[in-house]
């Protein structure tokens, strides 16, 4: 069993050095609280509603060797933690909207979102890293980003290339779906569906709040290998943190439903259309 947490913030457009600082007194509290592993939203560090590239490129870092990492580096060593989250990614005159995954010991890795969202495609690249899977003490950690959600085919490639939890740094905001009774969240389904059918745990963690005119959802959630929720999910409209103790090693298991049927080893690719007719 790991504890984990899902850190839903209200960060600041543009305010990293006070963002960041938050996140290190949110790790320093979680740490006191035996949290082995904290999650924070997409874009945690500078806020989410840029307006040209070129607001995105002037808070932009070098991951890892920007100032943002390395401060957060030694606040996970200080502290005995992992964390991911979200940061707006320099490489060269290249912008990626980026996850970093950091450890007591160091630097572990880097996603970059492959779908991007609305106005993200003004400003940002979508990423080139693949889908890979951080080998950590806690286990196989993936990481997908929020758009990333709504397609099942990478929560389906993490799970076969080992994940053992998958990661969601998010910015939710309300969709053409919008939502169902008692406020139900789509995000929240997609996120227990796609938990449930590939036997991983989840940990989605979303902003709240308001920037720039555009709401954001909150209800972050953390979910068990059977896509039922562990925590949460949070508060709408304010900021929030949800912990829950996550059974890594019994992932595997969890998908063997009986005798004969487990969601993986009864796929048939096979039979699988896997391009589409305008691919």
């Amino acid at each position: 069993m790991i504890k984990v947490a899902s850190v839903q913030t209200n960060p600041v457009m543009n305010a990293v050095e006070d963002n960041v600082t938050d996140m290190v007194r949110a790790i320093e509290n979680l740490a006191r609280a035996g949290v082995q592993l904290a999650v924070f939203p997409e874009l945690a560090t500078t806020g989410y509603m840029f307006d040209s590239a070129t607001e995105a490129r002037a808070v932009a870092e070098d991951v890892p060797n920007g100032p943002t990492v390395q401060r957060l580096l030694r606040a996970c060593a200080d502290n005995d933690m992992y964390i991911v989250f979200g940061i707006a990614e320099k490489a060269g005159e290249t912008l990626y909207n980026s996850s970093a995954i950091l450890g007591p010991q160091g630097y572990i890795g880097t996603y970059r979102k492959l779908h991007l969202w609305d106005n993200e495609n003004t400003m940002f690249t979508p990423g080139d890293l693949g889908l890979p899977v951080f080998a950590t003490p806690l286990g196989n950690i993936g990481i997908l980003i929020c758009y990333d959600i709504w397609f099942p085919e990478a929560v389906r490639t993490l799970t076969l290339s080992g994940a053992d939890l998958l990661c969601v740094p998010t910015n939710w905001v309300p969709l053409v779906a919008g939502n169902g009774e008692n406020d139900t969240a789509m995000a929240n389904i997609l996120c227990m569906a796609s938990s449930h059918c590939n036997g991983l745990p989840i940990v989605a963690a979303d902003r709240c709040g308001q920037e720039r005119g555009q709401l954001f959802l909150g209800r972050s959630l953390i979910t068990n290998a059977t896509g039922w929720p562990a925590a949460g999910p949070g508060h709408a409209d304010r900021q929030d943190i949800l912990i829950a103790d996550i059974d890594v090693e019994n992932s595997a298991s969890a998908r063997q439903w009986s005798e004969f049927n487990n969601p993986l080893t009864n796929r048939r690719a096979d039979a699988y259309r896997l391009t589409g007719p305008n691919d």
